[in-house]
């Protein structure tokens, strides 16, 4: 069985009793224990270690026999070259994980120097984000991806995997409602899923509130992403006449939002794309950002707030005031779900089918927000299968 190795870096041994507002009050022993049982969930086994010396960080990752590395640095996240060059010259793929908001504390915490050397940097989760470090680190590892650039930002790039020319494409957009912690990682496991059954998946990042996003550049960015398969398709032969835009949560309104753009009136924001989509999938989707505005401390204003004053800015961003998009949809919906409410759903799907969409929806009993996005759930396998 494949192994991962989790390393836990200087002061972590005191989890549990070290500052628990910021750092929550699972101890590390429990942590462990957690990270085995999430590794285990996706097939691996896991072994793990802390340290508060540096050499020691080092000398695990050149000596252990792993397949690859989820590590929090502690504080030697902001100064160590050490554990940057020994990540840099180890040949096993390796993910970083941090408890809190880094980038939201002091200033001195927000750089790392071992990002760099890493596959992925997750933080501000609490310790949910070692799981997904680890869904991360399994996803490369059973099916590594080729990131590309689509635009000259930071955040605009995308992991594209794909197994044979001509395959038809689905395209990913994550949740986290459009925050800056919560990045592309989160959809890597229906990406593997989908790339697995034949399709090539395009896992896509974009700009996010506190990273230049907001509303209209992140859908802009968005747009941008959909239509660089059209470039893409030159070196890998994508079936660019099947093309499924799949969103959750925040992603689920830039994927309705992306599917309608070959069905807007010449001038209009997105007109005029590329790559059309000819499936929207909407996972738990936000569907009406006037009745999303007090969800995730209101998270909805923060997302609109660089918009033209001029406009009925939620109108013009949410995807139940600009129906019909003209893509057939399929719409999945867990009644658990406390993060975005399963009437965004009912309400959405009724009016896309008044407006001449077709539109299948599909509801589950005592089904959670996050269940959505796991490959082996009831949800995604039924909205993976309705495509067909």
């Amino acid at each position: 069985m494949p192994k991962i190795l989790l390393i836990n870096g200087p002061n972590l041994n005191r989890l549990g009793f070290r500052d628990p507002e910021t750092y929550g009050s699972t101890t590390l022993v429990e942590l462990e224990q957690l990270c085995r049982d999430w590794a285990g969930s996706v097939g691996f086994e896991l072994d793990a270690m802390q340290s508060n010396h540096e050499g020691d960080l080092i000398d695990a990752i050149q000596q252990h026999g792993a397949d690859g590395i989820v590590i929090n640095p502690g504080a030697f996240t902001h100064y160590s070259y050490a554990l940057h060059d020994a990540l840099t010259d180890s040949p096993l793929p390796s993910v970083e994980v941090h408890i809190s908001n880094i980038k939201e504390r002091e200033p001195w915490r927000a750089n790392s120097v071992v990002s760099p050397a890493c596959l992925s940097t997750i933080y501000g989760r609490g310790i949910n984000g070692y799981a997904d470090g680890i869904y991360r680190l399994a996803a490369h590892l059973e099916i590594p991806a080729t990131t590309h650039a689509y635009g000259p930002e930071l955040d605009q790039v995308g992991d594209l995997r794909v197994r044979a020319s001509n395959s038809p494409v689905m395209v990913f957009m994550h949740g986290g409602f459009w925050r800056h912690q919560w990045t592309r990682d989160l959809m890597d496991r229906l990406a593997v899923d989908a790339t697995k059954a034949g399709w090539a998946s395009w896992n896509i990042e974009y700009r996010r509130i506190g990273t230049g996003g907001g509303w209209p550049t992140t859908g802009f960015d968005v747009g941008l992403a959909v239509d660089h398969l059209a470039v893409l398709s030159q070196e890998h032969e994508l079936d660019l006449s099947r093309v499924v835009l799949v969103g959750h949560s925040a992603g689920g309104q830039l994927a309705l939002w992306a599917g309608s753009r070959g069905n807007r009136p010449p001038m209009s924001p997105g007109a005029d794309p590329l790559v059309r989509a000819t499936d929207v999938v909407g996972l738990a989707p936000i569907t009406d950002l006037r009745a999303a505005k007090s969800l995730s401390s209101e998270a909805a204003g923060q997302f609109l707030a660089s918009a033209r004053t001029h406009t009925d800015v939620y109108r013009e961003a949410s995807p139940v005031d600009f129906l019909p998009i003209g893509a057939n949809q399929i719409i999945v919906h867990g009644t658990a779900d406390t993060d975005v409410p399963v009437e965004q759903s009912q309400a959405y799907a009724r009016a896309a089918r008044e407006a001449g969409d077709t539109v299948v929806y599909h509801e589950f009993d005592d089904v959670d927000h996050m269940t959505l996005i796991d490959p082996a759930s009831e949800a995604w396998q039924t909205a993976f299968a309705a495509l067909a």
